[in-house]
């Protein structure tokens, strides 16, 4: 099966100069714990609850004047959707992330969280596994 048949279209995204209580009220709107961060160029980051929580807030900035830029993550794990989900989930597994942006033309057109891998009967052991990799501390 490929990530262009179990990911999730239609993704929001924000923009590096948007303030991060935008991306974490985009977060709650649609449910999701994190957001790809894109420029005219394409996706140039990604920004997690955790990151708002840690990179953010536990420091005492003001997520009103805060720009998405200085808490996202910058180096991106990303997936094609003709990426075999097999793949992708050994890639999660590897790089222990949870959450891969899909990517085609340097344009976001999707995200492949473990959630959709574990919510398909197909594919639970490799959720299970992925996720045991992911948690474990290196």
């Amino acid at each position: 099966m490929k990530v262009k048949d179990i990911m999730t279209k239609n993704v929001a995204c924000v923009n590096p100069e948007s303030k991060v209580v935008e991306a974490a009220q985009l977060m709650q709107k649609h449910n999701v714990g994190s957001i790809p961060v894109v420029d005219q160029s394409g996706i140039v980051g990604i920004v997690t609850d955790r990151d708002i929580i840690v990179r953010n807030i536990a420091h005492g900035k003001n997520p009103c004047d805060t720009p998405v830029r200085d808490v996202m993550t910058g180096q991106v794990i990303t997936a094609s959707p003709d990426m075999d989900v097999d793949e992708v989930t050994k890639l999660m597994s590897e790089k222990q992330i949870r959450r891969v942006p899909v990517v085609e033309n340097n344009m976001v057109v999707g995200m492949l969280a473990l959630g959709d891998l574990a919510t398909d009967n197909r594919f639970m052991m490799e959720a299970s596994e992925a996720l045991s990799e992911i948690s474990k501390q290196k």
